[in-house]
C-alpha cells in the first residue's frame, strides 16, 4: 500500500493537481483581499476568516472535489493504463485506496491553504489600509477546528465523486453530478432536509443549530467511510474500467 501511494503521489506531482490546490484557496484569498479594501471601518477577525471558510465549504470545496477526482481518475482513463495496473501482483483495492488517499491529502492541503492564504490576504490589505486592521481575537483554534470539521464532513461527497470518476472513463458523469449537487446545495441552503445532502454537509459546520452540525458531521464522515469500503469492494471486483 505504501509503494502504491508513493507512485500515486508522484503521478499527482506531474499533473495539474498542484495548480488546483493553489487556485481554489487562492481565489478565496483574492476575494477577501479586495472585499476588505472596499471597507471603510475595521471588522472582526471572525468576519474575514469565517466568511472565507463559508465560501470554501459552500462552493469552492465541492467544485474542487469534482475537478480533483476527475483529474485523478483521468490519469488512468486517458492513457488506458487500468489493464496494466490491475495485472500487477498487488491487491486491487490498494490501487483505488491510493487514489482516495491522494484526494484526501490534496483536500487537506487546500483546507490549510484557505486558512493561510486568507490570513495573508488580510495582512496584506492592512499594509495598504492600516485603519482596517481587524478587531477582536484571532482565534486560531476555532478557525482550524471549523475547517477540520468541514474536511471531515466532506468525506461522503469526496467518495461519491471519486467513485463516479473511477467507474466511468468519461469525465461528464462526474461533472454532472458535482455541478448538480452543488446547485441543489446552494438553492436548498436553509432547507431542513439539506443536512442530508452530501454537498451541503461541509457548510453545515457553520450552522447555529447544534443538531444540524452534528448530524451533518456524523453522516458525512461515517457515511463516507462506509461508502469508501463499498467503493473499494465494488471496483476491485470489476474486470473492466
Amino acid at each position: 500500500m505504501h509503494r502504491v501511494l508513493i507512485v500515486e503521489l508522484r503521478k499527482l506531482n506531474r499533473s495539474l493537481a498542484a495548480a488546483l490546490a493553489l487556485a481554489a484557496p487562492g481565489l478565496i484569498a483574492v476575494f477577501t483581499f479586495f472585499n476588505m479594501l472596499r471597507g471603510n471601518a475595521p471588522q472582526p477577525w471572525d468576519m474575514w476568516m469565517i466568511s472565507a471558510a463559508g465560501i470554501w465549504a459552500f462552493f469552492m470545496l465541492p467544485m474542487s472535489v469534482t475537478a480533483l477526482t476527475a483529474l485523478i481518475a483521468h490519469m488512468e482513463h486517458g492513457p488506458r493504463t487500468w489493464d496494466h495496473l490491475r495485472a500487477l501482483p498487488l491487491p486491487r483495492w490498494t490501487l483505488y485506496a491510493a487514489k482516495a488517499l491522494s484526494v484526501f491529502l490534496v483536500l487537506a492541503l487546500m483546507s490549510v491553504g484557505v486558512f493561510a492564504f486568507t490570513w495573508a490576504a488580510v495582512k496584506l490589505a492592512i499594509v495598504i489600509k492600516p485603519e482596517l486592521a481587524p478587531t477582536g481575537k484571532f482565534d486560531t483554534s476555532s478557525y482550524v477546528t471549523t475547517l477540520g470539521r468541514m474536511y471531515l464532513a466532506a468525506t461522503l461527497v469526496v467518495v461519491i465523486q471519486l467513485w463516479i470518476a473511477l467507474r466511468w472513463s468519461s469525465f461528464v458523469p462526474g461533472l454532472v453530478v458535482g455541478i448538480g449537487g452543488t446547485f441543489f446545495a446552494v438553492v436548498a441552503t436553509s432547507a431542513r432536509v439539506g443536512v442530508f445532502l452530501p454537498w451541503q454537509m461541509p457548510v453545515n459546520m457553520l450552522a447555529s443549530e447544534g443538531w444540524r452540525m452534528e448530524t451533518a458531521l456524523g453522516l458525512g464522515l461515517g457515511g463516507g467511510l462506509a461508502m469508501l469500503a463499498l467503493m473499494l469492494w465494488h471496483l476491485s471486483r470489476r474486470e473492466v474500467l
